[in-house]
């Protein structure tokens, strides 16, 4: 009797776990229909505990919060694109931008990113020398700081900042910080309080009241800015923290990309600031005013486009961009990223490009920081391998650039790695930056990065246990939501 009763519980729990699986999952149209069986996976391989993991990975962003995104003005920069999207030519060069033209049109009509010209660009790679870089233009200001970072610790470099700001603010410097909760381990408000306490303003990305409902893994501010008097500007991979400096064993060196510039990009990233403020903030929102929007003489020779994702749109930026890039390429790919899970056009896009005579080199780390993203990268690289692609595992530290070169033309740095979460779960920023002498500069640092590296060849897979190549395939099975 008691055996029929549990059977019965059984069957009665499973056909409730897989009704509430398949109302969960498929009532989002918007979804991508692999993100949809692999959760159903999920939650009919886990009866209960699936839901659990759900409610951590799986929800999307709220519509009310989807809104107060999508309804946030531009600070005018959508009139620049307006016109901009008229003729192109009449703000880019047409002798030294015919291939790029419509890669330019592309993002003036997603996303309304203006195009820039005359930036001066430094790249970083360092974290000791771009916090140097960065900490001394803080230490210049004369109107406002505005930083916005996915991470930012509670540790000795993030003390560090804070201690600044706040000697800043006591100073008549406007200080607004934007950091992400789960990313920075918390909403610190200790870290944040002396800041605080002399008039600078903090603020968690889009976080409720109630700190609880925030627990979810999807939808975060993964962008890394910092705009200086609106005209000095940091975008990158880089965030804040000790072990950015290499000051954490278990990562070693940490190898990052951040571009520094001076010009009208910088306004770009500035109005990107506002919009991600005005979204985030109870109180006072911002207003284009030429404090924050001054007029710039920069001297510099790069051209670029500032371009924002998220999910609070269903274009999908910046993976647009780099499925362009990598498809328009006629010569040469470079690619960096912490994170290789490419979707199968990103993949087909590259083996394609392969196959018709340009060269793909791609570099991964060779060590972890999340186990399950990490095989599934190995996967992907496994399979780029066996096409005859070239492959790199970066062996020096921790390799967390995100960074893309075609043909020494183009170039894209920022904050979204080559996986779904970048392209269509957080937030993120790059920029497309159209310059030769750029695109040297980045080829020339991965040359460098090629003596700390190993290449990855089919006989390196091939010789792997079954045990890591089946946590590999596992791990690829969950791509979709990772």
């Amino acid at each position: 009797m008691f055996e029929h009763w549990m059977v019965l519980i059984v069957e009665f729990v499973f056909i409730i776990n897989t009704l509430a699986a398949i109302l969960t999952v498929f009532r989002d149209r918007y979804r991508d229909i692999t993100a949809i069986w692999a959760w159903m996976l999920v939650l009919l391989l886990f009866p209960i505990v699936g839901f659990l993991i759900y409610f951590l990975f799986g929800r999307k962003l709220s519509g009310n919060h989807i809104f107060t995104m999508q309804t946030q003005q531009i600070m005018g920069i959508d009139r620049i694109a307006a016109n901009q999207q008229q003729e192109v030519l009449s703000v880019a060069d047409p002798e030294h931008f015919v291939e790029e033209q419509s890669f330019i049109r592309l993002f003036l009509q997603n996303e309304q990113a203006i195009f820039t010209n005359q930036n001066e660009v430094d790249i970083l790679t360092d974290g000791h020398d771009m916090f140097e870089k960065l900490f001394a233009d803080i230490r210049a200001a004369k109107h406002h700081i505005n930083i916005e970072f996915y991470t930012i610790y509670n540790d000795k470099i993030g003390n560090e900042l804070v201690d600044l700001l706040t000697e800043r603010a006591k100073e008549g410097i406007r200080i607004r910080v934007i950091f992400d909760s789960w990313g920075s381990g918390g909403k610190n408000a200790k870290l944040y309080k002396r800041l605080r306490a002399v008039g600078g303003q903090v603020e968690a990305f889009l976080m409720p009241r109630w700190h609880l409902f925030s627990l979810h893994v999807n939808n975060h501010d993964h962008r890394k800015l910092v705009i200086i008097d609106g005209n000095i500007g940091y975008i990158g991979g880089f965030n804040v923290g000790d072990q950015y400096l290499g000051r954490l064993k278990k990562f070693g060196y940490w190898r990052d990309t951040q571009l520094r510039v001076v010009g009208d990009g910088v306004l770009a990233m500035q109005s990107r600031f506002f919009t991600d403020w005005n979204a985030t903030t109870k109180n006072e929102k911002l207003e284009f005013s030429e404090n924050y929007f001054p007029s710039i003489n920069a001297s510099g020779d790069v051209a670029m486009q500032v371009v924002s994702s998220g999910p609070d749109s269903d274009t999908r930026q910046i993976y647009q961009g780099y499925l362009r890039m990598i498809s328009m390429a006629r010569e040469s790919i470079t690619i960096q990223s912490p994170y290789f899970i490419p979707n199968s056009a990103i993949m087909d896009a590259i083996e394609v490009a392969a196959r018709s005579g340009v060269r793909v080199r791609v570099m991964i780390p060779s060590k972890p920081d999340h186990m399950f993203v990490y095989r599934a990268t190995e996967y992907y690289a496994s399979v780029l391998a066996q096409e005859g692609i070239e492959v790199y595992a970066y062996n020096k530290g921790f390799l967390h650039a995100k960074t893309i070169v075609i043909d020494d033309k183009i170039v894209t740095v920022g904050s979204a790695n080559m996986d779904i979460r970048s392209f269509a779960l957080n937030f993120e920023v790059n920029a497309f930056l159209y310059s030769q002498s750029l695109a040297l500069k980045m080829n020339n640092i991965f040359e460098h990065d090629l003596a700390d590296s190993t290449l990855l060849t089919p006989k390196y897979f091939v010789k792997q246990s079954g045990w890591l190549r089946f946590k590999q395939f596992f791990s690829r099975l969950l791509t979709p939501i990772l």
